[in-house]
């Protein structure tokens, strides 16, 4: 049996890679998806408007200016994000595009008919959000696309402690084969009402979506995080990084480092925070309170 694992972020490839030494059966492909469908605007992204809007969404959080297309020109190369550690995402050009995995997944599936999917998913709100998404688009494949869902499940870590892991990234290689046995076929009443969560998700389009349990997602405003990062600011100076990695401590569920970033940018055009250095990553500038009036 042909197998292709789907993952969501490149930590999360390398984790599960790292099994198929210890597990023949468990070998096979790994196509990981980059885009973390969590946070930012998902509104019609099942279509090329929506995909560019949010593609120039990635671009500001980036702070690349999008470079505006002469008319009759081909549209410029998108620029998508590429998860490279679970917070702390950069922005490539020359990869292809989670729509463009899309489309050769299903080619895939469409040209070899034996072709068997896992779908692993960490109790995380990116994984779920990920699920969905991918759900939507593969109803034609039902019966060929098995989950592999880490809700609440006991897992041992490296002292031989049981933990509760949210993300694949925190697994060990040998806890992937116990990881394994779970998988189960998407069922048709699944790929329906999971495939209707999706729309719902889109129409929304919440500025953050966060895990409640399950798979339970329940969409925020993109400032829900902003009184808590002005409640770590103090009336000094202090690295931005700083501020984002005490609000993201005090979190079940981690938000990205970018995302949390481009907050302090608004709240800073807002006047709620001051600056100094230059607004690029997190670790360019710093960040305190305004004085009291």
């Amino acid at each position: 049996m042909a197998l292709l694992h789907i993952v969501f972020g490149e930590s999360s490839a390398t984790a599960l890679a790292g099994a198929f030494e210890l597990d023949e059966q468990l070998k096979g492909d790994i196509l990981y998806f980059e885009d973390d469908l969590s946070i930012g605007p998902l509104f019609i992204l099942d279509t090329k408007d929506g995909q560019t809007a949010r593609k120039q969404w990635w671009m500001q959080l980036a702070g690349i200016q999008p470079q505006p297309v002469a008319e009759g020109a081909p549209e410029a190369q998108a620029v998508t994000p590429v998860a490279t550690t679970a917070t702390a995402p950069v922005v490539a050009e020359e990869e292809p595009g989670d729509q463009d995995k899309l489309r050769q997944l299903k080619a895939l599936l469409k040209s070899e008919p034996e072709q068997q999917v896992y779908l692993w998913a960490g109790q995380n709100s990116r994984d779920v959000c990920g699920y969905y998404w991918l759900i939507s688009q593969l109803y034609d494949f039902a019966g060929r696309i098995h989950i592999i869902y880490l809700n609440n499940l006991p897992f041992l870590n490296e002292k031989g402690g049981v933990f509760y892991p949210t993300h694949l990234h925190q697994i060990l290689a040998k806890e992937f084969l116990k990881a394994k046995k779970l998988a189960r076929p998407v069922s048709l009443a699944e790929f329906e009402i999971d495939g209707d969560e999706w729309s719902r998700m889109m129409n929304e389009n919440a500025g953050i979506r966060l895990l409640e349990g399950g798979k339970k997602i329940k969409g925020e405003p993109a400032a829900f995080y902003d009184k808590e990062l002005v409640q770590q600011s103090t009336a000094e100076f202090q690295k931005a990084s700083k501020v984002v990695g005490l609000v993201t401590g005090k979190m079940k569920y981690p938000v990205m480092d970018q995302f949390l970033g481009w907050r302090l940018k608004e709240l800073i055009k807002q006047g709620k925070l001051e600056s100094k250095g230059e607004l690029k990553t997190i670790k360019d500038f710093e960040v305190k309170l305004p004085p009291a009036e």
